[in-house]
């Protein structure tokens, strides 16, 4: 079940297309640079991470601490600026969902626990009820990398085989915290994706059965295009890019990230506010 809030109307939805496969690694990137002293600050901060050897839950567990660190260190904002590095992102004290995505799997690779992303084409149309009177400025398509962890100890040649866990799992099955079957992510108020990811279902595939009373959880609708799993979020905007727009295909070369038409020019909405800063 979609929910009717979020399905956008009179549009039917594209083949999902993709296939690429990846073994993601703990190695720092030009986006996840954990070697920057500012980020290895904030790993000391967060506290130990679970230890090489010891089960699948305490490497969860730590995961789940590091994304209730993000949730109360950094704020929200929305932002295309995607290939920001996270050092700069803790720098700054905000940042966007994908951004704060990339703090938490840059702690995650500090700690010995390799990460990749599925690139998710998702329509622009998402971001209408959050920003009612900005839709001008919301890109037609994002580009989102959505990150999965290893958590099982698997290395090298064996990471592309070995289980994943997606972002949207991390909480799953925590005493069943209050909204995770129900009153699902609308993208309507102040709480952000990255938030909801710890009190409730996020669906990008129409394969989790929603609650007959709500399915917000289910945000299949939006997903125009599925490019597949990347070692890094790097590599994924580095061969798509962050934003399209009407008439652009994923994929296809383009002069730069900041390129064209973009919210960068524009400065950034806080999430909530409903104002440009």
């Amino acid at each position: 079940m979609v929910s009717t809030l979020l399905t956008p109307r009179g549009r039917a939805r594209q083949a999902v297309t993709g296939g690429h496969w990846a073994c993601g690694g703990t190695a720092p990137t030009r986006i996840l640079d954990w070697g920057h002293p500012r980020v290895r600050s904030v790993v000391r901060s967060i506290g130990m991470a679970a230890q090489e050897g010891e089960e699948p839950a305490a490497k969860v567990a730590a995961l789940r601490r590091v994304h209730r660190w993000i949730s109360e260190e950094v704020r929200p904002v929305y932002s295309v600026e995607e290939a920001r590095p996270v050092s700069q992102v803790l720098r700054l004290g905000r940042g966007s969902c994908s951004q704060r995505m990339a703090v938490l799997e840059a702690v995650a690779r500090a700690w010995g626990v390799p990460s990749r992303v599925r690139g998710l084409v998702v329509d622009g149309a998402f971001w209408y009820p959050r920003f009612p009177r900005l839709r001008r400025l919301v890109p037609g398509q994002v580009v989102l990398a959505w990150p999965e962890f290893s958590v099982n100890g698997a290395l090298g040649a064996d990471l592309a085989a070995a289980p994943w866990l997606p972002v949207s799992e991390l909480f799953a099955g925590v005493g069943e915290p209050p909204g995770w079957a129900s009153g699902g992510f609308t993208n309507a108020g102040p709480e952000t994706l990255f938030e909801a990811l710890s009190r409730t279902s996020v669906n990008w595939d129409g394969a989790t059965a929603c609650p007959a009373s709500d399915g917000s959880c289910d945000l299949s609708a939006y997903l125009l295009t599925d490019l597949g799993h990347f070692d890094s979020r790097d590599e994924l905007f580095a061969q798509h890019g962050q934003t399209l727009w009407p008439g652009e295909i994923p994929g296809r070369a383009r002069p730069g990230p900041t390129s064209g038409r973009t919210l960068v020019g524009l400065g950034q909405v806080r999430i909530g506010s409903g104002m440009l800063r």
